[in-house]
């Protein structure tokens, strides 16, 4: 069993239409969390995930109440520009999800607030303050299948 990725209210077609594509690519289900920034059928959406959209388990929540009400709080990890905690010290289970802010605000302050002690950042050295979304994302769902394949690995050693 692998992980989730979920993004809420994402805002730049193109970004999600690569992030789906790297959910195909990973067999990863897709949790978008509206109000999204565009139409789920928008042409660049479209484009930017080429023929793969048939292949992503896509799941579209009304909001953040309904994603709540959806997936359990101890599943969820967070990942902003904003935490202090880094990538490496989060510990990914089967089943968790990998929660991103969108493009323009980040990862709203209430869930970075509430939930300080699951939401990590990823390092970065230099002026840059914050990674593209589809870069973050596949950065850091690789890390999580990573460390899955190290513990499903190490489970059947044993």
């Amino acid at each position: 069993m692998g992980v989730h990725v979920a993004l809420i209210e994402p805002r730049i077609p193109p970004n999600t239409g690569n992030i789906a594509r790297l959910c195909a690519a990973t067999d990863t289900p897709l949790h978008l969390v509206e109000p999204l920034g565009f139409a789920i059928d928008d042409t660049q959406l479209r484009r930017a995930g080429l023929d793969y959209w048939e292949h992503v388990d896509l799941w579209l929540h009304p909001g953040w109440r309904a994603f709540r009400d959806a997936v359990a709080r101890e599943r969820c990890l967070y990942f902003s520009a904003n935490a202090t905690r880094l990538l490496w010290s989060a510990k990914v289970a089967p089943n968790s999800v990998l929660v991103f802010g969108n493009e323009t605000e980040g990862m709203p302050e209430r869930i970075l607030a509430k939930h300080r002690e699951q939401c990590f950042r990823i390092p970065m050295r230099g002026p840059v303050r914050s990674l593209n979304l589809a870069t973050a994302t596949g950065i850091v769902l690789y890390e999580a299948l990573r460390q899955l394949e190290g513990s499903s690995a190490h489970a059947s050693a044993g």
